[in-house]
């Protein structure tokens, strides 16, 4: 299923097989996510080459699936995490403390304990704070390890404002206290390792001047922060900076070790061992919008970023796994409205909230108009394998007037029992998900070495529902003719209409 798209920037849902897209569902039930893992790694693959000299991190948050978290990081990447639930799956999927990044924003105070506890035992991880509150907590709690800060540059980009992180006052230290924030935490003890921001999520070509002014600005910023840094060493001696670093390269000789040429000159001015630019690198979601020009990103990149005594860093996530992800749904309802005509379909916004979080667009596909009746694939066919193309608004099953997928595309007419697929759901997709209106999440299953197969099973109601009865100390739901009703609704989860 990967021959088609695996040497290309993008992979359209076109690209999909619809016929063997249609027997996963025969086997696994609806709604269904779909992950390529080999899609996975050939983006890697294309970020390297444009970065060939960058420390990259993949956003765990973009989709934190066990095996995308160890696909990836078999490939070379290490893993930035945004809480503790985050890292204790980075480390489960193999990750070493030193291939680790936890980006802290707000942090739980049961997230840090939980990170200090686990630093513990890998001194090589990495800790970002976006505030000198997060500072002075990590230190109440003993923490003097490795500490990158979050900056705000006063610059954001992205898809939806709501993703333009760069100059949103949530995110990290205004730019202009950094070198008082800094060298007060290298004065009290903490390893100062780098500066980090994110302009925002799915940058795209046309915010690239954006993009550049940000990166502009962190190198800027680096340089100022390395030479603040070389004055405290100066006063205060680089010592006891060099000798955590020897210990953590001891501890962690599995480990990413920085540059050669980074380590020496940091240990001998005491510099910054990164800069940090985040990612944001886009994917296009409509059919008519072209690839991200990755080569001219990272040349700009390096450029603007200018001559820093540190590594460059980015941690990307959706350009890994957008377009390796779809969501398969089926029709159960198709009604004639006053202006439209409305296709129902079994998974909705608590399975993709996207569209109704940031009406976010994504490609759609009538799999069973474009499947013959011999099971290959039908694409030719103008009409869907005869259907008349109807404009159509595709909604879930979600009590919310914003619970829909699109509004009046145009489709091949839907019927019954179809089964649609939703492209470019690797990304932010069974992330986002929720139980709301008791409804469980659904299965998802990994496409490896030519084979298809269960990566997360789906939810039940009594999964839902078992918080509760385990608060109250009751082991089923109910008796008799309620139990079974419960046990036939569990049974029926994903199940087709005949």
């Amino acid at each position: 299923m990967t021959d088609a798209a695996a040497s290309v920037p993008v992979r359209r849902l076109s690209d999909w097989d619809a016929a063997e897209l249609h027997t996963l569902v025969e086997d696994y039930g609806s709604p269904l996510y779909v992950l390529d893992l080999e899609r996975v790694r050939e983006n890697y693959r294309r970020l390297e080459t444009a970065f060939p000299d960058a420390e990259i991190l993949y956003a765990v948050k973009a989709n934190a699936l066990g095996d995308v978290l160890s696909t990836l990081h078999e490939a070379g990447a290490g893993l930035e995490c945004a809480s503790a639930g985050e890292v204790q799956r980075a480390l489960e999927a193999g990750a070493a403390g030193s291939e680790i990044h936890y980006t802290a924003v707000n942090p739980p105070a049961r997230d840090l304990d939980w990170i200090v506890d686990a630093w513990a035992d890998e001194p090589a991880l990495t800790v970002t704070a976006g505030s000198a509150d997060t500072i002075d907590r990590l230190e109440e709690r003993g923490y003097d390890g490795r500490l990158c800060l979050r900056v705000n540059p006063g610059i954001g980009a992205g898809h939806h404002e709501k993703v333009k992180t760069g100059a949103a006052a949530k995110f990290g230290i205004p730019a202009e206290r950094a070198v008082d924030v800094l060298t007060d935490a290298a004065d009290r003890g903490f390893d100062v390792v780098g500066i980090h921001a994110h302009v925002g999520s799915g940058v795209s070509s046309d915010q690239l001047e954006a993009h550049r002014e940000f990166v502009a600005r962190m190198g800027d910023l680096a340089r100022d922060v390395s030479e603040a840094l070389r004055a405290s060493d100066s006063q205060t001696g680089s010592g006891a900076r060099r000798d955590r670093s020897e210990r953590l390269d001891d501890a962690n000789g599995e480990g990413r070790p920085v540059s050669d040429a980074t380590r020496e000159a940091r240990e001998a001015v005491g510099g910054l061992e990164f800069v940090d630019v985040g990612g944001g690198f886009g994917v296009p979601y409509r059919e008519d919008e072209g690839p991200l020009d990755l080569e001219s990103v990272a040349d700009a990149t390096r450029e603007a970023l200018g001559d820093v005594d540190a590594d460059l860093t980015i941690e990307p996530g959706r350009y890994f796994v957008a377009d390796a992800g779809v969501l398969l749904t089926e029709v159960n309802t198709v009604k004639e409205a006053r202006e439209t005509t409305v296709t129902g379909v079994d998974a909705g916004m608590t399975t993709l909230i996207r569209p109704a979080m940031y009406d976010a667009y994504h490609p759609i596909r009538n799999l069973t108009a474009e499947t013959a009746g011999d099971g290959s694939s039908d694409r030719d066919a103008t009409d869907g394998a005869g259907r008349e193309i109807v404009p159509q608004t595709v909604a879930g099953p979600i009590c919310e007037s914003g619970d829909v997928f699109c509004a009046e595309r145009e489709l091949p007419a839907s019927e019954r029992a179809d089964i649609l697929a939703i492209g470019n759901a690797g990304a932010y997709g069974y992330e986002m998900a929720n139980q709301y209106n008791t409804r469980p999440r659904p299965a998802s299953i990994v496409l490896a070495d030519g084979q298809a197969r269960l990566a997360r099973r789906r939810e039940t109601v009594t999964d839902v529902t078992r918080p509760e009865r385990e608060a109250r100390g009751v082991s089923d739901t109910s008796s008799g003719a309620r139990r079974d009703r419960s046990e036939r609704l569990d049974e029926g989860a994903g199940r087709n209409d005949p």
